[in-house]
């Protein structure tokens, strides 16, 4: 056999086995961290539905108040008193970049409804999106 028609047989093969490589499953890309942007916006969200729209008696003396908007990488939504927007929290449920965690404080959490809220929020800052555990 000439020289050219080994080369020409030889890339060939080459091709041959770089196409068979290519029919591998593809990669599947890693899950991007999340901020705490957007775990507070699943979370208030989940908070919206499964408190107040489902018309959920426990929380009908609240209102939510969301403030995502948070340049100091604190985005947090609270609960304050039904119609009384400006009035102090009764409960602040805040996440921090760089960290998983989302802190919940205020006087909610001192009271009966205070596991309840602590359960929610660890369910849906774990991926669930459900209204009961």
């Amino acid at each position: 056999m000439r020289a050219s028609a080994v080369l020409a047989l030889g890339s060939l093969a080459l091709l041959a086995s770089a196409c068979s490589t290519a029919r591998q499953a593809p990669v599947v890309n890693p899950v991007r961290k999340q901020s705490a942007l957007d775990r507070m916006e699943r979370v208030t969200l989940a908070a919206n539905r499964c408190w107040f729209k489902s018309g959920d008696p426990a929380f009908a003396r609240y209102s939510l108040a969301p403030e995502l908007s948070s340049f100091s990488g604190r985005p947090r939504f609270l609960l304050v008193p039904k119609g009384r927007p400006e009035a102090k929290p009764l409960l602040v449920v805040e996440g921090r970049d760089g960290s998983a965690e989302i802190l919940t404080y205020g006087p909610v959490m001192d009271s009966g409804l205070g596991s309840r809220v602590g359960a929610d929020i660890r369910r849906w800052n774990g991926g669930a999106a459900g209204c009961s555990a």
